[in-house]
């Protein structure tokens, strides 16, 4: 089955309108330089796959299910969203801060090449930032915990060189 271009990777409220519930996406936009809801929404729904995953395979009982929970633990422990340590119980107790996090968006702010999760954002659809060596420009990808301390700076960016003059001089 082929998907159409109107196929929604997320679910929205069941009730539009609640205060409590309104503020707190509000809180989770601010904090995470997220552009809208919808965002915020497709990481609610992802988390919502992974407990779904998570009960699923709690509640069978095959030969199969031991190594389809050691797959899935290690792809949730690649990315961070796991540690080590933890089991399929723990994937239950999961927030959704914990996959906003791994966002290229907050990595970047939390690393230091910006100052604001918004200039993080800017920074990376303008192309100034890099993840092992390439060029990305999609601030809701996730960042594997392997690959983190490989993002950085473009070195061809033109922030790269007001963050290191030396580099401006040298070109010169």
């Amino acid at each position: 089955m082929a998907l159409g271009s109107n196929t929604k990777f997320y679910e929205t409220p069941n009730h539009p309108y609640q205060g409590e519930r309104i503020a707190d996406e509000s809180n989770l936009l601010g904090r995470y330089g997220l552009k809208n809801k919808e965002e915020l929404w497709r990481g609610q729904s992802e988390l919502r796959d992974y407990r779904r995953e998570a009960r699923k395979l709690l509640g069978s009982a095959s030969e199969d299910t031991d190594r389809e929970a050691g797959e899935f633990l290690a792809r949730l422990q690649r990315y961070g969203i796991l540690g080590d340590q933890d089991s399929l119980d723990d994937v239950l107790s999961l927030d959704v801060t914990d996959v906003l996090e791994r966002r290229l968006q907050t990595v970047v702010y939390r690393k230091g090449y910006a100052n604001t999760p918004e200039q993080a954002r800017q920074f990376i659809v303008h192309g100034h930032i890099e993840l092992d060596g390439q060029r990305v420009t999609r601030p809701s990808m996730k960042v594997e915990t392997a690959v983190e301390s490989s993002v950085g700076f473009d070195e061809n960016s033109s922030l790269s060189d007001e963050l290191h003059p030396e580099r401006a001089e040298e070109q010169e």
